[in-house]
């Protein structure tokens, strides 16, 4: 439980409730036992089970302690918690597993129907999780896309050759809006002014050219709205404007009308800064630090 939530609480900030003790765990568990956010599960699940920490036991034992005879719960209304691990393993009683204190022993009976539905299983539980990680973070987007690490992050290589190329090429003048360097033809990153971990998508309203050596160390902080806002929409008003004349059907102009749906009448500074700030404020909110 605690790896398979491990990227959705420390990556993407989601919330599982002030009282949710998976949610402290993930969090404390990472700082006792010094894992990186990227961790695999594999390795997460290793480095717990080899832990000699007090508080990382104690931490595990939380789960032991409620979860395995809840799961079961359905078979064995009203039951505390002793007489559903004795009950568990009588076969007559058709539960789905038996209880031991180190393991589980899956019943045969059920064995072939959890692998032919394996999948519908798995879509039941991300559906129900979807919804209930959704009441608890009303106001963070892509719910969905943040329940798992993905395998790999999308390339920006689009974005770059066949939006802010194009840009750099018609504006030789442009600079980094955090270092204030020339922006020169690959020699710059594309980075998400608001960070991938909170909107979960590389929309070109959100990506900029910006300097490699900057955009590292960016990482997924906040950038402050009063500091940086003008000068990020500057930059993307010149690249709309660019485009809008040398090439009006640039698929990538369409990635605008997510939040303006006339682009070229509703984009001004203060119309972008109503659709900005409040994401601002709600990943802040969620627990994303801003940049210092």
């Amino acid at each position: 439980m605690i790896s398979n939530a491990w990227y959705t609480v420390n990556y993407f900030h989601l919330s599982f409730g002030v009282s949710d003790i998976l949610h402290r765990a993930v969090q404390g568990l990472m700082q006792h036992e010094n894992i990186t956010v990227d961790s695999s599960p594999e390795y997460i699940q290793e480095k717990m089970m080899a832990s000699t920490k007090k508080e990382t036991t104690r931490m595990l034992l939380e789960f032991d302690r409620y979860v395995p005879d809840r799961f079961l719960s359905p078979w064995f209304p009203g039951q505390d918690k002793s007489s559903v691990y004795i009950d568990s393993n009588d076969i007559t009683n058709n539960s789905p597993y038996g209880l031991n204190k180190e393991f589980i022993n899956v019943n045969l009976l059920w064995a072939n129907y959890f692998l032919e539905n394996a999948a519908v299983l798995k879509d039941f539980c991300y559906w129900n999780l979807a919804l209930f990680l959704q009441g608890k973070n009303p106001n963070v987007p892509d719910i969905p896309n943040k329940l798992i690490k993905p395998a790999k992050r999308n390339s920006l290589t689009g974005q770059r050759k066949r939006f802010w190329d194009v840009i750099l090429e018609e504006r030789t003048d442009l600079k980094c809006i955090y270092t204030n360097k020339l922006l020169e033809l690959g020699k710059y990153a594309v980075e998400h002014f608001i960070p991938y971990s909170f909107v979960s998508h590389d929309l070109v309203w959100n990506l900029i050219p910006a300097d490699s050596s900057f955009n590292s160390s960016k990482s997924d902080k906040l950038p402050p709205l009063d500091r940086y806002f003008n000068s990020f929409f500057n930059l993307q008003k010149s690249a709309v404007t660019i485009l809008k004349e040398k090439q009006p059907r640039n698929p990538f102009l369409e990635d605008y009308l997510t939040i303006f749906p006339n682009l070229y009448k509703a984009f001004t500074r203060d119309n972008f800064k109503e659709r900005i700030e409040p994401l601002i404020t709600i990943a802040a909110n969620n627990g994303f630090e801003f940049m210092k």
